[in-house]
């Protein structure tokens, strides 16, 4: 079996679609590992690393998702993966929002905690435009969660493709 990159590069490439992340608990690590795929330009964009609250806003969160919801949340994993998929022009964006640990969680929220957004971009006119977002929780020290959340984001984009 192939690594998740490397079939979500293989059905982007396929598919002539392009991608682009927005990540905050991931620091990158989404944008990463889709590099470290050999000719990944020909379907990566960028990627965004809006890890604090003024990030979020300039990367095209509403101060009131932040103020209502916290920055995990579902209507923030929205806002970003919508707004990196607009500013990239991408078809496809991923977003990434939660705890990492090892401190930070709450009995709501507890450390794993992730929300992941995926965005898709329709041809115009069409009404095919989307953004879902789900939720999971993983365990481990820091860096396993990190990881965890960014493989988990190309799973959930690798289910769209």
């Amino acid at each position: 079996m192939t690594d998740i990159e490397e079939r979500v590069g293989d059905a982007l490439r396929e598919a002539g679609g392009t991608l682009a992340t927005a990540e905050s608990c991931t620091g990158g690590l989404v944008g990463s590992l889709i590099t470290d795929v050999p000719g990944a330009s020909d379907y990566f964009d960028r990627t965004y690393a809006t890890y604090t609250y003024d990030a979020k806003l300039d990367a095209g969160v509403p101060r009131e998702y932040l103020d209502e919801h916290g920055a995990v949340s579902e209507p923030v994993a929205r806002a970003m993966a919508r707004a990196v998929r607009d500013d990239a022009g991408a078809e496809w964006a991923l977003s990434t929002t939660g705890i990492a640990g090892p401190t930070g969680g709450t009995e709501e929220k507890p450390v794993g905690t992730v929300y992941i957004g995926v965005a898709h971009a329709g041809e115009w006119g069409s009404g095919d435009s989307f953004c879902d977002v789900v939720r999971r929780e993983f365990d481990g020290d820091r860096v396993e969660i990190k990881g965890k959340i960014a493989r988990a984001a190309l799973d959930e984009l690798e289910g769209y493709l």
